[in-house]
């Protein structure tokens, strides 16, 4: 071969002799062919390793050479091959990584075409289960795109990161140019020597391909102390570029990326593993990250790393249950004079965990942590010990019976066993128990399908429960804990209790097959249910439930709907209701309702739900979305009336008549006007416009309604009805009676949600961020926890996400913070409202009829304008302040008086522009209109230009 373009160091060692001829197969395998493979030796390579290399360089003399410097290192072994490589560009792998078939053909040509002196793209590393592997997270913004920076600080997570250690090639004239070396005095030089180069060389171009996989999974207990001493030198390399902003950001990242990912191994190591590494944490943690960067992490994983800088082994092993399962009280609080709350071992403001939000959840509503800490099995007894935590604010009743019980229930929870604590010893911080059982006698399973069953307590005090789960470390029980079982249907089903930790860190037991007659029933079973005529009659009765699931699909009830149920008769004063595709009884539709119900029309209402029937109405027929009653109903109505749209795919019967309410004025572009609706293919826009079509009367509010909605949607003149919204017709009463007779006292609703008279409301309710189709619960760009501190005694903070998304709150002081995302109507929730904050929502277009104050929160309102498109500038129309910061937020808070004044001309102005319509008798009109022929002779409102 002619020099070759890329020369792959690989260094044979860990993994023996498969890793490394996995990694030579993917080095000799490259569609790139002027590739070479260096294969350096450790001084005291086994015989097979060094028989394999050899093999392979007899295999391929001119692509593969053996290196044998005479060293152990692996840094040294390293800067050998770097020494001997002769291609233009250099890889070194650890053996057992393997290049994806492409990998060097796309680092070439990425340093060919830009001259790059360094090339990386993405690797994917062991999740330590089985084969699954994975990439880091935050490789994802690094490699979104391939593109070519002149400096390291062009894309810092390069050295912020430990982005260089594996998946990256060096041009051998900049190594040589540099004298960039590994540090043969360091166990981890990997880490280092990725950003070392990145820092000296001069261009770098990087690829969105993946590079390297089979990446060992991380261990940082195994050599913490070199790990730390190399993220010391990649600071001082940051250190030296006056990169002191980077330092800190490479601070944080080691450790969300080392110390934490620690911190949560410790239930799963032996007791001795887990003091080595606490003793050795101890001695080489301090003073490695400042404390002002520790403090930037979440509570309970600053804790962790606190505890594991102090060496406290069963401090971390604690923190790392709380880790594991969030929300679990696992240590001892303890709640200063100034309400601050603290981690055991405070004050210190490292383990402040008040925003965790403990301290404001009763006894009965806590996770508490209950630790096993003994398990000992004497044949059919048991006996067992732990201590439940209990937190310094809260516990059972002092003057109450302390009883407690353990649970043993099986998996499916269809049946539990009890017994009784023997013995429970209270104290300041816990309650510490024992007890001993004959397991024999208490659990009696069936044996073939009640296998696995799970541990936990209950403690009562004759007014409260707590139910906690038995937490264990892995190497608490093993297989000299067993027990005699005795099966309901024998031991041939079963014959013994092996106890042991779920992954969850939960004791649980699980029924065994030790002995002959249980193993050979076991078999016996197993063959009868695997021999042949047993796989065909499974495989018939899958074919039976593919069938049957077929039945309940949708495009099999979609053709059925087609096809026969649109051939049946219409059913006179029918009429479907569908609020936000049954998520709610509200909005518009509902108010519809009312006022046909309230006017005694003799009509036949259905109301759809999505899941739960809570909070419908019960005197009407419900049906399930997407159910063949559903499809039955909407086939023979003689109405259709809905805020969103019935499916698409539903065509609309002949003869029947939709009323779409609509759901919102329209900020953001809508319909047609939408980037991603005009991306699409012909055939789903004309299905969009089939839909569309079907509407026989469109709501409209405004005149900005006609020029928005109406034109995105293609919608003709004849369907738009200019009545406003029936929803609001509320808003417009309670407006009415603030003026008639003030705002006090407040609405019913304001007493069932707890609302306190003296206390002002605030309502946040931000827009849909996501995409149609997805449905997830969001973290909200407002911090719920901050406003409470900062305003809990003078407001009260509603939060309505948008009902295709569900608010993640953090636990605040009660009263302070109320999710009311599950309201059905939200126009009740507008009416006790008594400020708005919101970004893009369409709720300020309805809130503003109230004439209370509205301030926008709209952190990303230029990034917003841009992805989704505006038919205004929000800015410009604003009712409100618009704010980008919490801060800002906050401060209009506090001047609140100051600001509705500054405003109230643009929240006039506003309400006039975008509910012109809005009268207060929408109901009324629409009832009047659509379903003129079921009332008596009375006025209609008419449609087209002679509605307005």
């Amino acid at each position: 071969m002619s020099t070759p373009d890329v020369s792959c160091v690989i260094t044979a060692g860990e993994g023996g002799e498969d890793a490394l001829a996995a990694s030579l197969e993917s080095v000799l395998d490259q569609s790139l062919r002027a590739v070479e493979a260096l294969v350096v030796l450790p001084a005291g390579a086994p015989a097979g390793l060094r028989t394999a290399a050899g093999s392979a360089a007899v295999r391929s003399p001119d692509r593969v050479r053996v290196l044998d410097p005479g060293t152990d290192g692996v840094a040294s072994l390293r800067n050998a091959g770097l020494d001997a490589a002769l291609g233009t560009y250099v890889l070194v792998l650890d053996a057992g990584e393997r290049l994806q078939r492409h990998a060097c053909r796309n680092l070439w040509e990425a340093g060919t075409r830009t001259r790059a002196d360094l090339v990386a793209g993405r690797w994917s590393r062991s999740t330590g289960e089985g084969s699954k592997e994975r990439e880091p997270s935050w490789q994802q913004p690094l490699f979104a795109r391939s593109r070519t920076v002149a400096r390291f600080t062009e894309a810092p997570e390069l050295a912020v990161r430990d982005a260089l250690v594996t998946g990256f090639c060096v041009r051998r004239a900049a190594l040589e140019r540099h004298a960039l070396r590994y540090d043969e005095d360091l166990t981890h030089s990997e880490v280092l020597f990725g950003p070392l180069v990145a820092a000296v060389v001069g261009r770098i171009a990087l690829v969105r391909r993946r590079i390297v996989s089979g990446r060992a999974a991380p261990d940082a207990g195994r050599d913490l102390a070199g790990l730390v001493e190399a993220h010391r030198r990649v600071c001082h390399v940051l250190a030296a570029q006056g990169l002191a902003e980077l330092r800190e950001e490479r601070d944080k990242s080691f450790l969300l990326d080392h110390l934490v990912p620690l911190v949560r191994t410790f239930p799963e190591r032996p007791v001795a593993a887990r003091e080595r590494v606490a003793a050795t944490a101890a001695r080489v943690l301090p003073d490695v990250v400042p404390e002002r960067v520790l403090l930037t992490l979440p509570p309970v994983e600053r804790v962790g790393v606190r505890l594991l800088e102090r060496g406290d082994a069963d401090g971390v092993l604690t923190a790392a249950y709380a880790l594991r399962r969030r929300g679990v009280v696992a240590a001892p609080l303890s709640v200063q004079d100034d309400g601050r709350v603290y981690w055991q071992g405070g004050p210190d403001p490292v383990l402040d965990v008040t925003e965790l939000g403990h301290q404001y959840r009763p006894f009965d509503e806590l996770t508490l942590m209950n630790r096993v800490t003994r398990y000992e099995a004497h044949g059919s007894r048991v006996l067992l010990a732990g201590r439940l935590v209990l937190p310094s604010h809260t516990g059972p009743a002092p003057d109450g019976r302390l009883t407690a019980r353990l649970e043993f229930r099986v998996r499916d929870g269809s049946r539990a066993f009890h017994a009784p604590v023997d013995s429970l010893r209270p104290d300041a911080t816990g309650i510490s128990w024992s007890t001993g059982l004959d397991v024999t006698r208490l659990l009696r399973p069936f044996g073939p399908r009640d296998t696995v069953w799970d541990a936990r307590m209950v403690v009562e005090d004759g007014r409260t429960r707590s139910v906690s789960d038995l937490f264990a470390a892995h190497d608490l029980v093993g297989p000299g804990e067993r027990s005699p079982a005795r099966p309901r249907l024998g031991r041939t089903t079963g014959d013994t209790w092996q106890p042991y930790v779920t992954l969850r860190d939960h004791l649980a037991l699980r029924l065994e097959a030790r002995h002959r007659p249980a193993r050979t029933a076991r078999g016996l079973v197993h063959y009868a249910t695997h021999f042949r005529p047993a796989r065909r009659v499974r495989l018939a009765l899958r074919a039976l439930g593919r069938r049957r699931d077929r039945l309940h699909a949708r495009g099999f009830k979609v053709a059925v709907y087609r096809s026969w149920l649109l051939r049946l008769p219409k059913r006179r004063g029918s009429v479907v209701f569908e609020s936000h595709m049954g998520t709610c009884y509200g909005d518009s539709p509902r108010a519809v309702h009312e006022e046909v119900r309230a006017r005694g029309l003799r009509l036949r209402p259905v109301w759809v739900h999505a899941d739960s029937t809570e909070g419908f109405p019960t005197d009407v027929r419900l049906v399930r979305r997407w159910s063949w009653r559903y499809l039955w109903a909407l086939a023979r109505a003689e109405y259709w009336v809905d805020n969103q749209g019935f499916p698409q795919n539903l065509d609309k019967p002949s003869g029947t008549t939709y009323l779409q309410t609509w759901h919102g004025s329209a900020y953001k572009r809508m319909g047609f006007d939408e980037t991603r609706v005009r991306l699409q293919n012909t055939p789903q826009r004309e299905r969009l416009q089939q839909a569309v079509h079907r509407f026989d009367h469109f709501l409209v509010r405004s005149e900005h309604d006609e020029r928005t909605l109406a034109r995105a949607y293609r919608l003709p003149e004849r369907t738009l009805l200019r009545t406003g919204y029936p929803r609001n017709d509320v808003l417009l009463a309670a407006r009415a009676r603030d003026e008639a007779e003030g705002r006090l006292p407040r609405p019913a609703l304001a007493a069932e949600l707890g609302l306190p008279d003296h206390r002002k409301v605030v309502l946040y309710a931000p827009t849909f961020r996501g995409r149609p189709g997805t449905r997830k619960r969001q973290r909200l760009l407002l911090d719920a926890a901050r406003f409470a501190e900062r305003f809990g005694d003078t407001y009260t903070l509603l939060v309505r996400a948008h009902y295709l998304e569900a608010a993640s709150l953090p636990a605040c002081p009660p009263g302070t913070v109320v999710d009311v995302s599950r309201h059905h109507d939200v126009s009740e929730i507008l009416a006790l409202t008594d400020v708005l904050v919101t970004d893009y929502s369409s709720i300020m277009f309805d809130y503003a009829l109230l004439d209370r104050p509205i301030v926008l929160f709209a952190p990303d309102l230029d990034a917003y304008a841009a992805e989704r498109g505006s038919y205004f500038d929000l800015r410009e129309k604003a009712p409100g302040p618009v704010t980008a910061t919490e801060e800002e937020l906050f401060a209009v808070l506090a001047r609140l008086k100051t600001a509705e004044t500054e405003f109230q001309e643009r929240r006039t102005a506003f309400a006039e522009e975008f509910g012109a319509y809005d009268r207060g008798d929408a109901a009324r009109a629409v009832v009047d209109t659509v379903f003129a022929r079921h009332l008596a002779p009375s006025r209609t409102v008419p449609t087209g230009e002679a509605g307005r």
